[in-house]
């Protein structure tokens, strides 16, 4: 049987770690996080220009965006 992964005991684990690996990981981490986010950012870009260029989306203001939002 295959044990479970866990948050907790990864933290367990990384807490086994020196002080050095444990900044040199959380350093790996913070860039991974912000590449997915670009990432994130730059598949949205693409969706949203697809979409402006074929017409489904248009133009607004920033203050009709902002209306819109308040309106959620």
């Amino acid at each position: 049987m295959k044990s479970m992964v866990t948050i907790g005991s990864t933290l367990e684990d990384i807490m086994k770690l020196d002080d050095a690996s444990r900044e040199m990981l959380l350093e790996i981490l913070q860039k991974r996080q912000i590449e997915a986010r670009r990432d994130d950012i730059a598949r949205n870009a693409k969706i949203s220009f697809k979409e402006y260029h074929s017409g489904k989306t248009t133009p607004v203001t920033a203050d009709e965006a902002i209306k819109k939002l308040e309106a959620l």
